[in-house]
């Protein structure tokens, strides 16, 4: 593996995990609030269909073919964690394990929440890109390093959802009730903080 390729594939796993953009772990939280372990394929599927949505806008911004205002841009991340979060709670009664694994209506979603999230990456890499003409292999680096950063991410909410479902007994409708409206609270306050107002 090339220097510049392992470098930006660890860039990408890093910025998924970076605190100060934890509005891209939230929507995760949010996209996978309703699954359990069992639906780990589904999972997979998911997190892949974000990714493919984001690599689009992410090549596109960086190589200036799209433009577009910032502080939209930062409106729109939270909302598409709010609307996420009121869909998940027409799906208590386990919707999610009925859908099928690669053509559902959730992963139609992730894929087009990816274009508008793909646009905040945007920014973060453009800083960082390099000026040698190695920037698709930069691009594709980065974007797998971030596939491999929320795989991580959704694994965790996967094994802890098991966790408190089969340990602490707790019901599946409750987990998503919890998690889809903490981090639809979170995206209210996030869209109040952005200067579109």
């Amino acid at each position: 593996m090339s220097s510049v390729f392992s470098t930006y594939l660890e860039l990408g796993f890093h910025h998924i995990f970076d605190f100060k953009a934890y509005d891209h772990m939230l929507f995760l939280l949010a996209l996978s609030a309703i699954y359990t372990l069992s639906d780990w394929r589904k999972v997979i599927a998911l997190v892949t269909a974000f990714t493919i949505g984001h690599s689009i806008t992410l090549a596109l911004a960086t190589f200036n073919i799209i433009k577009f205002d910032t502080a939209l841009i930062e409106f729109l991340i939270p909302v598409t964690i709010l609307v996420t979060c009121i869909t998940n709670f027409f799906k208590l009664k386990g919707a999610a394990s009925k859908q099928s694994t690669v053509l559902s209506l959730h992963n139609l979603m992730a894929l087009f929440f990816g274009l508008i999230h793909g646009m905040g990456f945007s920014n973060f890499l453009r800083a960082m890109l390099g000026r040698s003409g190695s920037i698709w292999q930069q691009l594709l680096a980065f974007n797998i390093g971030i596939e491999l950063g929320q795989l991580l991410i959704v694994a965790i909410l996967l094994i802890l959802g098991a966790i408190v479902m089969n340990i602490f007994k707790a019901k599946k409708r409750d987990w998503i009730m919890v998690l889809s409206s903490a981090a639809a609270g979170v995206a209210l306050v996030l869209m109040m903080e952005t200067n579109i107002f």
